[in-house]
């Protein structure tokens, strides 16, 4: 199996289970009992929330530990100036928990984007001032399933000018973004551990000082009292590890993803020609959305029983068969839309299995469409 479905997750790094170990056999105590070992936790708790907030730049209070990207989304979307006297705009391309979440809202509203999958900061202006008042803005840096990169410096700025605070969802920006540069300009951004080779069930919201944030979770004082539940302490420690080595080693994973990428693309548009084509502009290195002229479920069957793991979108939403909102809002029909292919790679692929990948990938079509 070639295995090209990192942005739906990522393996866990050698280094970050390292990490982890003591914490399910030595600093096991729960972080917020008075004991040693408890305070043993407390203390491995501490120095994961001061290491992502060194990486990102911000305060160690304004990191918020949560459950992952999809709990930290809902917490930002839900509860961040949502006092009843302003609304929440979010672009049409935002991962379902965000676009899910606002429904909760007592106003929301939802912007354009272009075909190319990128949101115009002056669309937003101009919904912002027509929108008789926004408190929040919602637009996540890059997209989890075209991999389009927004202007966030631009999108934060507009929303700045208009007196509403900016919520960037940057889960799957984390491997290829400069995380500290992105957080200088956004009040919230939400992140999650296993995008980047951290474990499944940990992620982060942060929300800068001064952002009014409601809790979402009652049950417990844990998270400055805004969020019940006991701390994920070995979760908090691998994920702040995987940040750090992600943000380390950021340069290199651009250039090598992008090799591959680009690669991949360029031999399965010379082998299909017009039955293909690559969507989105200005996109994250790591992720190749491909629209082919027949496809669905059965082609991605097809894919998998040919050995190549890739996914028709996002993963949270792969047994619905329902077409992508996100092709859809590029101006795709919904038939269209049903024909979407997300491959996403990894420094663990090789440059041996990018080719053979693509060679499947084109091989596998052309016996699919003669069927």
């Amino acid at each position: 199996m070639i295995y090209l479905d990192y942005a739906a997750t990522s393996p866990v790094r050698r280094e970050v289970l390292e990490a982890m170990l003591p914490c399910f056999t030595q600093q096991y105590g729960n972080p917020d009992s008075l004991h040693a070992c408890g305070r043993q936790a407390a203390f491995a708790l501490r120095m994961a929330r001061d290491e992502i907030a060194a990486l990102l730049g911000v305060q160690p209070a304004e990191v918020y530990f949560t459950s992952g990207g999809t709990e930290a989304d809902n917490w930002a979307v839900r509860c961040i100036a949502q006092d009843g006297k302003g609304g929440v705009l979010l672009s049409p391309i935002e991962h379902a928990a965000a676009l899910q979440a606002a429904r909760f809202c007592a106003r929301y509203a939802v912007c354009r984007v272009g075909e190319d999958g990128v949101v115009s900061p002056d669309h937003v202006r101009d919904l912002l001032s027509n929108s008789g008042g926004m408190s929040l803005v919602c637009v996540m840096a890059v997209n989890n399933e075209t991999g389009c990169v927004q202007p966030v410096e631009e999108l934060a700025g507009a929303a700045h000018a208009h007196g509403a605070y900016f919520f960037s969802d940057c889960v799957q920006a984390a491997a290829s973004c400069d995380l500290k540069e992105l957080a200088r300009h956004c009040d919230a951004l939400a992140l999650s551990a296993h995008k980047v080779g951290g474990p499944k069930g940990v992620g982060a919201l942060i929300v800068k000082k001064g952002v009014p944030l409601a809790p979402l979770i009652a049950g417990g004082e844990q998270e400055r009292g805004l969020r019940g539940g006991t701390s994920n302490v070995a979760g908090a420690v691998g994920f702040a590890r995987a940040l750090a080595l992600a943000q380390a080693e950021r340069e290199a994973f651009v250039r090598h993803t992008g090799s591959l990428r680009d690669g991949f693309e360029q031999y399965i548009l010379c082998e299909l020609g017009g039955d293909v084509r690559v969507d989105g502009e200005r996109r994250a290195p790591n992720i190749s959305h491909l629209t082919f002229a027949r496809g669905g479920t059965a082609f991605l069957n097809a894919l998998d029983l040919a050995g190549v793991a890739c996914s028709g979108g996002a993963a949270c939403s792969a047994h619905s068969a329902l077409p992508s909102h996100v092709l859809m809002a590029m101006g795709r029909s919904e038939e269209e839309s049903l024909r979407g292919v997300r491959f996403s790679f990894g420094m663990c692929t090789s440059e041996e299995e990018a080719r053979e990948a693509a060679r499947i990938v084109a091989a596998t079509y052309k016996k699919f469409v003669s069927a």
